[in-house]
């Protein structure tokens, strides 16, 4: 009998540009406070990449890190997946930026966008993939530059988003690696245009009028978004766990998406978890959309301390709204 396999996570990376903006900057750029942002928010600082640091080399190091800690080389990488909502350019996709920028040139190359789900719509294909048998190394990287979509004057989502990428390398190795048990994505349309960047594409393509209306800057209902996050983030870590009738008790980390952190509460509430096995990054990073999973989890792999077993609860929400959850054991 051929023998399943399970898709394992055999290495993980991060990387974060080393340019800190701070409340205290924020303070000299709009009308707003430390003590406002901190209250609000949980936010203290947050990374910004250099204006010629691109999302795609935000990725490719991130990318190598994964690599080295996997101990693979990227010629072994047969398919890269890279979620984004702030790509080199709307084609060709950041994966094949990426692609050169590393060396993997044996690897089939797309971008995802499913906003701040992204690196878990990622992973599940990645799963879903490798345990077909069609492919056995995967790249999986989730960057994003978001200052490059924000509105500087605007105090009310300027405050909220940094720049960063996180990879990880996802196998059917059976090497004792930490497996991808479970996944789960789903999305709620109908409230689509409460989080949205409108100018771009082809409804509203590049002109004069769209720059001068700010139409290529991020746009968001801050108090719809936040209602929509915590019912959607419960939803997806309620239908994971119902699902393969998982309790809250075996969770031994929960690894939110890091937006903020009232609404981590909120959700970390609903779902009855011990604020101790809650993961927190925002105060560090703030949100960097698709790659707040994804560098929070290398950071769990390589500083929680996890034993053979455990299991760790990850969930995300982002613009669409998208939504999902992965289950991964130790």
């Amino acid at each position: 009998m051929e023998k399943k396999i399970t898709a394992s996570i055999i290495g993980t990376g991060s990387y974060l540009p080393s340019k800190v903006l701070t409340n205290k900057d924020l303070e000299s750029m709009v009308d707003t406070s430390d003590e406002w942002i901190t209250t609000r928010t949980g936010i203290k600082e947050r990374r910004i990449a250099e204006d010629d640091e691109y999302t795609s080399d935000l990725g490719a190091k991130a990318a190598v890190r994964a690599l080295s800690s996997a101990g693979k080389k990227p010629s072994s990488v047969d398919l890269i997946i890279v979620a984004t909502i702030t790509p080199d350019m709307l084609f060709p996709s950041t994966a094949c930026f990426i692609q050169d920028k590393i060396g993997a040139k044996n690897a089939a190359c797309f971008d995802i966008n499913a906003a701040c789900s992204g690196y878990i719509y990622a992973v599940e294909i990645a799963k879903r993939l490798v345990e077909a048998g069609s492919h056995d190394t995967i790249l999986v990287i989730a960057s994003e530059k978001l200052s490059s979509i924000t509105d500087w004057t605007d105090r009310n989502t300027c405050v909220l988003f940094g720049d960063g990428a996180g990879a990880c390398v996802i196998s059917g190795e059976n090497s004792g690696k930490p497996r991808v048990l479970y996944t789960y994505t789903g999305a709620d349309s109908s409230a689509a245009e409460l989080l949205m960047m409108p100018g771009g594409g082809t409804r509203f393509p590049a002109s004069i009028q769209t720059v001068e209306n700010k139409l290529h800057f991020l746009k968001m209902a801050g108090k719809e978004v936040f209602k929509n996050a915590v019912l959607c983030m419960y939803k997806a870590s309620e239908k994971i766990m119902k699902k393969y009738n998982i309790s809250i008790d075996e969770i031994k980390c929960f690894l939110p998406h890091q937006a903020n952190v009232r609404i981590i509460d909120a959700v970390a509430r609903k779902i009855g978890i011990e604020r101790e096995k809650v993961y927190l990054n925002v105060q560090k990073f703030g949100n960097m959309s698709a790659a707040t999973v994804a560098v929070g989890l290398d950071e769990v792999f390589k500083e929680w301390d996890l034993k053979s077993g455990d299991k760790i609860l990850v969930d995300a929400f982002g613009a669409g709204f998208t939504f999902g959850s992965l289950v991964i054991e130790w």
